[in-house]
């Protein structure tokens, strides 16, 4: 049994236990039973956290960028004696298998580098020279106190990877995690309370009320949120009053283009990785997989075949390949989503009796036009790529696509006609395509883009400096 810390939050450099009663037991997603009971900050300490961001900005934004660029890379360095707890902790409180947590958590501390090594580079002032030789400084300042929302699958990187880059910027931070899965985050908050000025950096814990509260202050000058339409509507409606900035990702229906060239075993093992990863529970997962209608019965047993195969189990066994949804209402919603979405629903592979385990399941004779945040996926035949093309976009979400063909020049011309914020041909991974590309959201899937230079530049608010020349449109010459 894994030893599950104390829930805490951090506010103006002091710790304190949770005191908040959020109503429900989280769950050993292993074995459905429950572990310890949910807790949050109390509203008057969430107060506390906000006012000292907001006393705290002005002096951590006078910080030089190379003192912050040390302070990083200190965070980093001690984060990587604590990446094993880390990821343990995240395997447990979420069910995703610890073989795939483990690489993961190389996020966790490389978010800290990345983001020195960007304030090392000047990212934060550049000069542009005009053609009379006159220099055009572009300075980017920090916004003010930042507000970092992580959902429960993957919290401790995507916590990382906001937090840092906000600190990068010179805002304070405050991190609220999802209640569901706090752990992982918490051993983050420990070191970055080891390394960073007392109440630069802040965590609390709670669910939706917290989360009002933090999103609804007018001090906190950005927030960048990874969650669900619901809740991300509701941060953009708070944020629009003050024309306060507000990065969304909110998930995606993502298609899998099996185009006719395709190789069976390279289709399946496509279909098979992104139906599964994080157990189907990440923003980037299949939801919809879309093949010539002559090649379906072959694709879907294929697929059936490499699903069949995986390992289920225990997430913190090295072995387990595919584990249980993180909590048994979830479990609840993504059933009754499969009973809801018709069709003719087929699970696959053997799940062990216990736990909160739910087969990977393609869904044949429907298409899905709202996510499924689990292990679930409609396959959906078409006659013509063309076709196959207007499948893919007919959807409000705009995520991720993928695209599967042997002539690659082919399947790159239809990746680049799929209407996603990244497309991805011949490849399941949940990393980037690059680590310096974007990673935008279209339509409903959200709003800005995530990467590692464009959250640095979220956080900050551009200034631009120069000695004007030329004439005025007076027509003389100043």
């Amino acid at each position: 049994m894994i030893d599950i810390p104390e829930s805490r939050d951090l506010v103006d450099g002091v710790w304190s236990a949770c005191s908040e009663d959020l109503g429900f037991d989280l769950e050993d997603p292993a074995t459905g039973e429950a572990s310890v009971r949910a807790r949050g900050t109390a509203p008057g300490r969430v107060a506390e956290a906000l006012a000292a961001a907001d006393r705290l900005a002005a002096p951590w934004a006078a910080t030089a960028p190379e003192r912050r660029a040390e302070l990083l890379d200190a965070v980093a360095a001690e984060l990587d004696r604590r990446i094993p707890k880390i990821v343990a902790l995240e395997s447990f409180a979420t069910g995703v298998p610890v073989r795939q947590t483990t690489p993961l958590g190389t996020i966790v501390s490389g978010s800290f580098r990345l983001a020195s090594a960007q304030l090392r580079e000047g990212r934060l002032r550049t000069t542009e020279i005009r053609e009379d030789g006159r220099a055009v400084e572009v300075h980017r300042l920090p916004r003010g106190p930042a507000l970092c929302l992580v959902p429960w699958n993957a919290p401790a990187p995507m916590a990382a990877h906001k937090a840092a880059s906000a600190l990068a910027a010179g805002c304070p931070v405050i991190l609220k995690v999802s209640e569901y899965a706090p752990h992982g985050s918490q051993v983050l908050a420990e070191v970055l309370h080891e390394v960073l000025p007392p109440g630069v950096f802040q965590f609390v814990q709670g669910g939706p009320r917290t989360g009002e509260q933090l999103v609804g202050d007018p001090r906190v000058r950005a927030v960048s949120f990874t969650g669900g339409p619901a809740a991300g509507r509701a941060v953009a409606a708070a944020c629009v009053a003050g024309f306060r900035p507000a990065q969304l990702e909110l998930g995606g229906n993502n298609p899998l283009v099996v185009l006719p060239d395709a190789a069976v075993e390279v289709a399946a093992r496509a279909a098979a990785d992104l139906l599964t990863t994080l157990n189907g529970q990440w923003c980037r997962a299949l939801g919809r997989l879309l093949v010539p209608r002559d090649r379906l019965d072959e694709l879907v047993a294929a697929t059936g075949e490499r699903l069949t195969a995986l390992r289920a189990g225990d997430p913190l066994r090295e072995d387990t390949d595919f584990g249980p949804l993180i909590h048994s209402t979830h479990v609840r919603r993504v059933r009754e989503a499969v009973a809801a979405a018709g069709g003719r629903a087929v699970p696959y592979g053997a799940m062990p009796e216990t736990g909160n385990f739910l087969a990977p399941t393609l869904i044949t004779g429907i298409d899905l036009a709202e996510e499924i945040f689990g292990p679930v996926a409609a396959v959906v035949p078409y006659d013509t790529v063309e076709e196959a093309v207007t499948l893919a976009n007919a959807t409000p979400y705009g995520l991720e696509g993928y695209v599967v063909g042997a002539d690659e020049e082919r399947a790159l011309a239809v990746a680049r006609r799929v209407r996603a914020g990244e497309v991805k041909v011949n490849g399941s991974s949940v990393m980037s395509l690059h680590l310096f590309t974007p990673r935008p959201a279209w339509g409903l899937s959200g709003l800005g883009e995530e990467g590692t230079h464009e959250t640095l530049r979220f956080f900050t608010n551009a200034r631009v400096v120069g000695v004007e020349g030329g004439f005025s449109l007076h027509g003389r010459e100043r």
